[in-house]
């Protein structure tokens, strides 16, 4: 994927040649995330930050997954708010979150992390197709300056009357030329540092071209300030805007500590388990997407991030923090800037961790203009042109559950999309089973009744249609050998059959059912 060949170990030699550039790339990816969905959530900035530490530091350590990487999700902004405004404080959501987490755990102890291995395939290749063009078209506005709807928002309808479409259309016509000239340099040195960096030597490869965008983009408002200050970013909404403590008392005073007396409040519990269902699913989800996108195909654990997921909650609801989730758009940069373990996800949260302890002030020297650059080109490669090509050969079958996924997660968000995709996935399921699942031959009088797979209520319809077709004075043989489960619907028409044929004067004969 990155262009490198791959080793048939990926744990061999140095492993921080390849994840410590790709924890880099996930960590400027993470950033403006964390603050984003924080902002959307209506939480403090820095639970944000704390929920990516979390999952970056804790999270990647216990996950049975390599390339997965963990954070604040988008996915539950809205329930994080209501839930928020319902419980009247902050101290008492993030008991909530703690909660959760427990809960979590408990499903992941159960073993409930087998519900992932009934999302069909062509569901999470659409998912993945459909984030990568949801980025896209979240980040244009961004890249042409336009950032009234905070980072990480990946729900069609946005704040007030506007939603996707309207907001890139607006971005269109107000576009900022310093925005849209940050982005678009930042964009060509991206892909020009993709192509040439491996011909320019060792050294070139273990620098990352999103490190080199942001430090572009920076260099280029600064120059702007000095040149042409009528097109410097300046306001704080154009930037990314990292809490700054002013002394070490003032950092440890952005935790925020449960309230430990509403444990026995119902609304908590109901809170915590809405998080941990919630939370749970799009957990494993994005670990489907994660092994799909892994260049190595190692197989995760449900269970395991499940019990990852729920211990990574708990610390960060006791710390204050967002509840967090595996998350496709951190993971598709992971794999994408070439990494290779889980440490790359560990190193991203130590440097989200960094940021906030020392270099806040020059991170918020940097505009979203350019991390724009970085995600639409993350978006490309999970939608490119050569993916819907190769649905679209694999037939009808594939690609119909693949495009009605794509298009229910731009249109609404990735839960609901996912939910919607399944559904349609099922009709193909029951069609397939449907059909050829049961024949009839015959010679003269005698007719043959073979079920050639296991039956169930999906046959029945084909079932009572072929022994209506049964003529009066026949001899009919229902054969089930090949039929290793018979559904107790199939059953009970063929004894109703049964009961009925003397009156059309057919005789019947069992094998082996």
């Amino acid at each position: 994927m990155t262009g490198q060949k791959v080793s048939l170990d990926p744990t061999s030699g140095n492993f921080f040649k390849y994840d410590g550039p790709a924890g880099t790339v996930v960590f400027l990816v993470a950033l403006p995330l964390c603050l984003g969905i924080a902002v959307a959530s209506g939480a403090p900035l820095f639970a944000g930050i704390i929920a990516g530490i979390v999952g970056g530091i804790v999270v990647s350590l216990l996950s049975g997954s390599h390339v997965s990487v963990s954070g604040p999700a988008a996915g539950l902004t809205v329930i994080v708010a209501s839930a928020i405004q319902s419980l009247g404080t902050y101290q008492t959501f993030v008991l909530a979150v703690a909660l959760g987490g427990v809960l979590q755990l408990g499903l992941g102890v159960v073993r409930m992390g087998v519900v992932a291995d009934y999302v069909p395939n062509a569901v999470i290749k659409g998912m993945l197709a459909a984030i990568g063009l949801v980025i896209i078209l979240k980040q244009i506005p961004h890249a042409l300056g336009r950032d009234k709807d905070y980072e990480g928002d990946f729900g069609f309808f946005e704040k007030g009357e506007s939603n996707t479409i309207t907001d890139l259309l607006a971005s269109i016509v107000t576009a900022h030329p310093g925005a849209v000239t940050i982005s678009g340099i930042c964009l060509v040195l991206l892909l020009s540092w993709e192509k040439f960096a491996p011909q320019m030597g060792r050294l070139a490869t273990l620098i990352p071209g999103p490190l080199l965008a942001v430090a572009m983009g920076i260099g280029l408002n600064q120059a702007f300030g000095l040149g042409a200050p009528q097109i410097q970013l300046k306001e704080a909404e154009h930037m990314v805007a990292l809490p700054v403590a002013q002394s070490v008392g003032d950092f440890f005073r952005q935790f925020t500590l449960p309230d430990f007396s509403q444990i026995t409040n119902p609304q908590v519990w109901v809170v915590a388990c809405t998080l941990a269902i919630v939370g749970s699913l799009e957990s494993l989800l994005s670990l489907e997407a994660a092994d799909r996108l892994d260049p190595y195909k190692r197989i995760s654990s449900p269970n395991q991030e499940l019990r990852a997921q729920g211990i990574g909650n708990f610390i960060s609801g006791l710390l204050g923090g967002l509840p967090l989730t595996s998350v496709v758009v951190r993971t598709s940069a992971n794999v994408y800037a070439g990494a290779r373990t889980r440490m790359s996800s560990f190193i991203h949260g130590v440097l989200l961790l960094g940021s906030v302890l020392f270099i806040p002030s020059l991170l918020n020297l940097t505009p979203l203009s350019c991390l724009a650059a970085v995600l639409i080109l993350v978006g490309y490669k999970l939608t490119k042109p050569a993916i819907w090509a190769a649905m679209y050969r694999s037939g009808w079958s594939q690609f119909l559950p693949f495009a009605v996924t794509l298009t229910a997660i731009v249109f609404t968000d990735l839960l609901k999309g996912v939910l919607i995709g399944m559904a349609f996935g099922l009709f193909f399921v029951i069609r397939a089973n449907h059909r050829a699942a049961i024949t009839v031959v015959n010679m003269d009088t005698h007719y043959l009744m073979r079920f050639n797979k296991d039956a169930s209520f999906v046959n029945k319809n084909e079932l009572r249609s072929k022994l209506r077709r049964i003529p009066a004075g026949s001899h009919l043989i229902i054969d089930g050998s090949r039929s290793l489960y018979t559904d107790h619907d199939i059953v009970d028409v063929v004894n109703d059959f049964r009961l009925l044929a003397p009156y059309k004067d057919i005789t019947l004969e069992f094998k082996h059912f």
